[in-house]
């Protein structure tokens, strides 16, 4: 691994808004989704830092150049009695891979999960994405290729909301 002690991790504040929209964009770019980025710094600054924060960031820095960005909430497994972190999106620049800030984001919230007496993190990668396969199992992380993820959005969720018992 590269040296990385010129890099600092710290939780994201309201003015870092423009910086997540920003790497949201760039991920989504990466994972060949920006069409579907409907994502607003007004939306995430409410969803974010509003009266209920639906969910965190870690920004990781190298001197002053943003770097990386790890957005993840709580779930809870009911098997475990316990409450888990599910990283949503982990992204760094691709200038600045590896140098081991992927893995540093990944450790300050394996931290995150033994502070918070979390029963585990886990989160998805997209089937294609072997070099993000590659660097999670070497990490010791397992896939958990017997479970599928469904997803309900935009008129199929309103339909199932709307409809009669």
């Amino acid at each position: 691994m590269m040296d990385n002690t010129h890099a600092n991790l710290r939780p994201a504040t309201t003015e870092d808004v423009p910086l997540i929209l920003a790497f949201i964009k760039e991920l989504a770019e990466y994972e060949r989704m920006l069409d579907q980025v409907v994502a607003t710094e007004e939306m995430l600054r409410e969803t974010l830092f509003g009266q209920r924060p639906g969910a965190e960031v870690i920004l990781c820095h190298e001197g002053e150049k943003p770097v990386g960005f790890a957005l993840f909430f709580h779930n809870f497994s009911t098997f475990r009695g316990r409450p888990g972190i599910y990283l949503e999106d982990l992204f760094v620049r691709p200038a600045f891979r590896g140098k081991g800030y992927g893995k540093m984001l990944l450790q300050a919230l394996a931290r995150l999960c033994v502070e918070r007496n979390c029963a585990r993190l886990e989160w998805s990668v997209l089937d294609w994405n072997t070099p993000s396969i590659e660097f999670y199992n070497s990490l010791g992380a397992a896939p958990m290729e017997e479970w599928t993820v469904f997803r309900l959005t935009d008129d199929s969720l309103a339909k199932l909301a709307a409809a009669e018992k």
